[in-house]
């Protein structure tokens, strides 16, 4: 893992955000869930500032106000006192795009790390859920060795991968795509797109 972590950190900044843009467009799936779910919310809305990063990573001079975009988006958070596992999750999507943000106004080094450790973290979570493992050491290895860490690992190289290779028109395209997983989020929940 630590030659995953040290190679996203390697990347140039424009890469790190093509890499952030992708699991966020993972995670969106889960906020939506929720969003039908409690009538909290707005998909769109979290949609259309996403879609304004990969506007920008496309054509570098796009004028996007993403100090305005930032605004937006700490509007679309869950409720703070809903602490259900639907709402930490759509939380996680809304805080993953936020620092994906800060690093389009120049903030937050470690903000592709953060992401990164987001969407795992999600994933951790949904596998602690359901799996209701008690011992601690038996839980760790039932996470290691769960097809949806797997799967959410398996993604996160094919989008360091992706985001390495060639970024032009084309190559954010498909990073985009790979991104959108055929509307299936890191949780598995989802698949209509």
């Amino acid at each position: 893992m630590s030659g995953f972590f040290q190679r996203l950190q390697a990347l140039p900044a424009r890469r790190q955000q093509a890499f952030m843009a992708a699991l966020c467009e993972r995670l969106l799936p889960n906020y939506a869930f929720y969003a039908e779910a409690t009538g909290q919310g707005d998909p769109r809305a979290l949609r259309a500032v996403l879609d304004l990063v990969w506007e920008r990573l496309a054509v570098k001079d796009a004028r996007i106000d993403f100090e305005r975009q930032a605004e937006k988006l700490a509007e679309l958070e869950p409720p703070a006192e809903d602490d259900s596992f639907g709402a930490r999750r759509a939380l996680e999507a809304v805080v993953a795009i936020s620092s994906l943000l800060d690093t389009l106004r120049g903030e937050s080094p470690e903000a592709v790390l953060e992401v990164s450790r987001t969407s795992r973290g999600g994933v951790r979570a949904f596998i602690e859920l359901t799996e209701g493992e008690e011992d601690g050491e038996r839980l760790a290895a039932l996470v290691r060795e769960h097809p949806l860490m797997a799967d959410e690992n398996d993604f996160q190289d094919a989008v360091l991968e992706a985001a390495e290779g060639e970024l032009d028109r084309n190559g954010l395209k498909a990073l985009r795509r790979l991104g959108r997983n055929e509307g299936v989020s890191n949780l598995g929940l989802g698949g209509e797109e």
